[in-house]
C-alpha cells in the first residue's frame, strides 16, 4: 500500500481497538512481553484471536499491528505520564515530542490563570493532544490542529479517553495556513524531530519558527514549547522566557507572549509532592563576586544556568562564583535552596591523579560521584584510573579557579538546620 491507501487501513486498524472488541485486545497485552518478544505474541493473537476481534472488518494482522504497537507505546509513555499512560493513545513521534504530563499540567495552570475560560485557545501542531488535554482539564476550551490525519484520530481518541468532549476538540489541517488572530490564546509546539533524527536549525522546526513566532505574536495571549537550548537571541522582545526542569533535570523553555507575558526570565523547578519553584531575573542585580572556595559549594538548577540566573541563585546563598565563567557557587552558609544542590567541601586539591587517588584512599572511599564544569577530564578514564575502594563515599567536583584546575573533595548536604 502508498499514500493515503496506506493511511487510511491505519486508521481503520486504530479505529477498531477503540471497539469493545479492539479494548479487549488491549487489555490483553502485557507491555513488558510485547516488548521482549513482539514476535512471540504476534503470531500467538494471529491463531487465537480474541473474542470478536475477526469480525470488526480489518485485517487481523493490521488490527494486531496497531495493538501490538500502542501496548509498546504505553509501556514507554509511563515515565512520562504516569499511570494515564494505561488510557492514552501514541504515535511513536507523538510520545517523542509530547509534553510530560506535569509539565503540560504546570503550564495549562498558567493559561488558566491568564485566560478567559470563555477563550479559545488553538493548540496548533498538537500531536497526540497532551498539552489539549492538559489545557482542557484546566477549564479551557481548546482546539487542537494537525496536519497528519492519523494523529488526529490518535488525539481524538485521547480526548474521548478522558471524556474532555465538551471542552476539546481537534481538527486536521496546516498550522502555517491559520489566520493570525483566528484564536483568542495560542499554544504552539513545533516538530523539532525529522526522519534524520533532532532538528537543531530553528527555521526547519515544522511549523517553522518564523511562522510560529507571527501567530505568537497576533494573538492576544500565547505560550510556545521550545527547545532547553534555545539561544537567548531568539527570544523576541517583550517576550517572558521560561526555563523548566522535572526532579533537577531541563525539559524544555516556554516562551510568553500578550496577557501571559511579563518581560522577564525565569526558571521553574517541578518537583514531586512540592509545588512549583520559580526563580525570577532581578534586573537590579549586578554580576556575583568571586571568592576562593569556601564551607559549601552550590551546584544551581540546569534550569537556572539555562535562565542565566547564576547571579539569583549566589544571592539567595549569600555566596560567590569560584570562577566568573562557571556556574559554581560558594558560600560559607549552609541555605535550604530548591534552585541549587549543596554539598559540604572537605578539601580542595589542585587537581592531579596522583594526589586525588591519595585523599580518596586515606580516607577509604569505595564510591566515587564525580562532577565537572569548566574541565576536561574524561570522567569514565578518571573513574578507571582512580581505582577507588573502600566502605566511604564521596562527591568529586573538577572544576578550575582562573587557570588552575582543581578538585573538591565533597558531601552532599541533605539535612538543613
Amino acid at each position: 500500500m502508498q499514500g493515503n491507501e496506506q493511511v487510511t487501513a491505519q486508521i481503520s486498524a486504530f479505529e477498531a481497538l477503540l471497539t469493545p472488541a479492539g479494548q479487549r485486545l488491549l487489555e490483553a497485552l502485557d507491555p513488558a512481553e510485547v516488548e521482549a518478544d513482539p514476535l512471540g505474541v504476534a503470531t500467538r493473537l494471529r491463531r487465537t484471536p480474541v473474542e470478536g476481534t475477526d469480525a470488526l472488518g480489518v485485517d487481523l494482522s493490521e488490527l494486531v499491528g496497531a495493538a501490538l504497537t500502542q501496548a509498546r507505546l504505553r509501556g514507554r509513555a509511563r515515565e512520562k505520564f504516569g499511570e494515564s499512560a494505561e488510557r492514552m493513545y501514541f504515535t511513536p513521534n507523538g510520545l517523542e515530542q509530547s509534553t510530560r504530563r506535569p509539565v503540560a499540567a504546570y503550564r495549562a495552570r498558567r493559561f488558566a490563570a491568564g485566560v478567559s475560560r470563555e477563550a479559545l485557545v488553538g493548540d496548533l501542531g498538537c500531536g497526540i493532544g497532551a498539552d489539549l488535554l492538559s489545557l482542557a482539564e484546566a477549564g479551557l476550551r481548546v482546539e487542537g490542529v494537525d496536519a497528519d490525519p492519523f494523529t488526529v484520530a490518535v488525539a481524538e481518541a485521547n480526548i474521548a479517553a478522558r471524556g474532555l468532549g465538551e471542552r476539546a476538540r481537534v481538527r486536521e489541517g496546516d498550522v502555517t495556513e491559520t489566520e493570525p488572530g483566528a484564536y483568542d490564546a495560542v499554544f504552539c509546539d513545533p516538530a523539532r524531530r525529522g526522519k534524520r533524527g533532532r532538528i537543531f536549525d530553528p527555521d526547519a522546526y515544522s511549523p517553522p519558527w518564523s511562522a510560529v513566532m507571527a501567530l505568537a505574536q497576533a494573538a492576544s495571549a500565547a505560550c510556545v514549547k521550545a527547545a532547553p537550548g534555545i539561544p537567548h537571541d531568539l527570544v523576541p522582545e517583550g517576550c517572558a522566557a521560561e526555563w523548566i526542569s522535572v526532579g533537577g533535570e531541563v525539559k524544555e523553555a516556554a516562551l510568553w507572549f500578550g496577557a501571559l507575558s511579563d518581560g522577564g526570565r525565569r526558571a521553574t523547578l517541578l518537583r514531586a509532592g512540592a509545588e512549583p519553584a520559580t526563580l525570577t531575573a532581578d534586573p537590579g542585580l549586578g554580576t556575583p563576586p568571586v571568592a576562593e572556595p569556601g564551607r559549601y559549594l552550590y551546584e544551581p538548577d540546569g534550569a537556572v544556568i539555562r535562565a542565566h540566573l547564576v547571579a539569583e541563585a549566589a544571592e539567595e546563598v549569600e555566596g560567590a562564583l569560584l570562577d566568573p565563567h562557571i556556574a559554581y557557587i560558594t558560600s560559607d552558609r549552609l541555605v535550604a535552596t530548591p534552585f541549587s544542590r549543596a554539598y559540604e567541601v572537605t578539601d580542595v586539591l589542585p587537581f592531579s591523579l596522583k594526589r586525588l587517588r591519595s585523599a580518596l584512599r586515606e580516607r577509604q572511599v569505595g564510591t566515587v560521584t564525580i562532577k565537572k564544569r569548566g574541565s576536561a577530564v574524561d570522567v569514565e578514564k578518571l573513574r578507571r584510573d582512580l581505582r577507588a575502594s573502600g566502605p566511604e563515599s564521596a562527591v568529586v567536583v573538577l572544576t578550575r579557579i582562573g587557570e588552575r584546575p582543581v578538585a573538591l573533595l565533597c558531601c552532599e548536604v541533605t539535612a538543613f538546620p
